[in-house]
């Protein structure tokens, strides 16, 4: 209905000399107002110097020569907005529609052809997993779902840091630990996990308190490298192994399944050569035995590519990374990366590199920073030991939970899972419901209210509606599946034009890479469901207008479900 507005809309003001293209169809804050606003004759007004109010009354009557028939009624408010108010009936009729057949409602084919990757997460090896890791799975799952829902086909993409300092330095204090021994193959991944990150935390603190540890951690770096030493090799090896075992099962728990993993030991020398070779083509410069890029130049800063010990940098591997993609997938019409905002400055000499290097790469690359998850400790660190997991984050909610579902008549196994799914949804929702790159700020008591802005309480408006369809099955009250049959009722709700809407806010969020607008018209969505609810019986099988009602019920838990997927939120059976 909008786009078949808005046609009409751009051949009335193409009459009166006014851009098409400057039309633009808004939803009015205040549904008194209509279902649709322009404020074209606003925008236009100047250029053709006449009154805003003057130019608005124009642009009614050259639309009212040829108004849609779904229209009702055209009005001019303020200063100059027009104001649109749709027949009650259309949206009845799109409510049995979605009804009958919208399994895919919100789904398009904008970006049908196109190929986009999207990274993220990207863990590090012999790391913790922690909460920023969480944060950047989130909203990458996020991203990657709103641009599969747009028709294209989305490869996801994950870049781990299985080389470096890091894992040196986990390396090196394991072969240096006299206090224990390693966990052997039969203890549980995360007790392997936590092994290593305890490991990790103490080889920072040899790094930065012992100059002779500092040597041997370096040494180690350079033999995890060059694959030079077995004993080195074989225990890299190992806790690669436990690592990435670990990454996987939270993977799993996140409903996330990567399409690629592209290491960071893979792009090492690609990147080497390609640094080396346009270092003789001017782009990089050698400075005190290192290789660099002279960001100045360009108003950006300097980095370091290779290091005076002949080893590529964190930049250069990104050089190879890139090239591989573009290897792996020369078809690539994006590739969005999704790293955390301390990431931002180096990102901008990395790709103002890569304009010189690949710039056709350059300008297909998009990057994407978030901030970072905040709890009353301030910020997390990784190297002080007081990093927060992100499992152990998911586990605190879920216990939470578990204690708000106590009483419940339910198996301990769906409880565990249901715990789990509503953990979840608890700690996702509330990354994705304001806008990408500020911090967020958790607070563990209100991301698991069933009462209101958040993840809960729209899986609770969600299982809600499945109870109501699977009673009105019960007591013989049909869906409605032809509006042409049916008792529609005379008057549509603000529930109604709230579903009508959902496709133009999936268009929206997936336009501006902004999943907060999934999660805003969502809990707008959940309340008018539960204001529907609360004052109506749905399931009346003498009321002959139930059929309707059950079908916006289904057309309610069908944008609902849709609009959860996109945040990357399953719907539990029961809450």
């Amino acid at each position: 209905m909008k786009d078949e507005l808005l046609k009409h809309l751009q051949k009335a003001v193409g009459t009166l000399d006014i851009d098409s293209a400057s039309v633009a169809l808004e939803y009015p804050e205040n549904l008194d107002h209509g279902d649709f606003s322009t404020n074209v004759a606003l925008a236009n007004a100047k250029i053709l110097k006449i009154s805003p109010r003057a130019l608005a009354e124009k642009v009614v009557e050259a639309f009212k020569k040829d108004m849609p028939d779904f229209v009702e009624s055209v009005e001019i408010a303020g200063a100059g907005f027009i104001n649109f108010k749709l027949k009650d009936k259309v949206f009845a009729e799109q409510i049995v529609a979605i009804a009958s057949d919208g399994g895919e409602y919100g789904w398009s084919k904008t970006d049908a052809g196109k190929k986009i990757m999207v990274e993220y997460t990207d863990p590090n090896i012999c790391k913790v997993f922690h909460v920023g890791h969480l944060m950047a799975n989130a909203i990458g799952e996020s991203l990657s779902r709103l641009i599969e829902g747009s028709g294209a086909q989305t490869i996801r993409a994950c870049y781990p840091s299985d080389v470096g300092l890091n894992v040196a330095k986990t390396i090196a204090a394991i072969l240096k630990d006299a206090d224990g021994k390693m966990p052997d193959e039969s203890v549980a991944s995360r007790d392997k996990a936590d092994y290593l990150g305890k490991m990790y935390v103490k080889g920072t603190k040899m790094y930065d308190e012992d100059k002779d540890a500092q040597a041997f951690i370096i040494d180690v770096n350079k033999k995890i490298f060059a694959g030079s030493d077995k004993k080195v090799t074989e225990l890299y090896e190992k806790c690669r192994k436990w690592s990435l075992e670990y990454f996987n099962l939270i993977y799993k728990r996140l409903d996330t399944k990567f399409d690629v993993t592209i290491y960071e030991r893979e792009v090492a020398e690609p990147g080497i050569v390609i640094v080396k070779e346009f270092l003789g083509k001017g782009v990089f410069k050698e400075s005190d035995g290192a290789i660099v890029f002279k960001g100045e130049d360009y108003g950006l800063h300097t980095r370091v590519f290779i290091t005076s010990q002949g080893l590529p940098t964190y930049e250069t591997k990104e050089l190879g990374l890139n090239a591989k993609k573009f290897e792996l997938y020369p078809d690539l019409d994006e590739s969005i990366v999704v790293t955390a905002d301390e990431q931002n400055d180096y990102f901008k000499v990395l790709l103002k590199s890569l304009e010189f290097i690949r710039p056709g790469i350059a300008a297909k690359t998009r990057h994407l920073s978030h901030g970072l998850l905040r709890f009353s400790s301030g910020k997390m660190s990784s190297r002080t030991g007081n990093v927060i997991s992100a499992e152990s984050l998911i586990d605190e909610i879920k216990d939470m939970v578990k204690d708000k579902m106590s009483g419940r008549e339910l198996p301990s196994a769906q409880v565990n899972e249901i715990s789990d799914q509503v953990a979840i949804a608890a700690i996702k929702y509330t990354i994705l419901r304001q806008a990408i790159g500020g911090d967020v700020i958790f607070d563990s008591a209100k991301s698991i209210s069933f009462e209101g802005d958040s993840g809960p309480y729209l899986q609770y408006s969600a299982v809600r509606a499945a109870a109501v369809l699977e009673k009105a099955e019960k007591e013989g009250v049909k869906v409605a599946k032809n509006s042409a049959k049916a008792t529609l009722p005379e008057k549509a709700g603000l529930l109604e034009k709230l579903i009508v809407r959902f496709p133009d806010i999936v268009a929206r969020a997936r336009t501006e890479y902004a999943p907060q607008h999934i999660a805003g018209y969502l809990i707008n969505l959940a309340g008018a469901f539960n204001s529907f609810y609360g004052n109506q019986t749905i399931a009346d099988a003498k009321d002959p207008l139930s059929p309707y009602y059950v079908a916006l019920t289904k057309s309610f838990r069908t944008t609902m479900t849709n609009g959860l997927w996109l945040l990357g939120i399953k719907v539990p059976e029961k809450m």
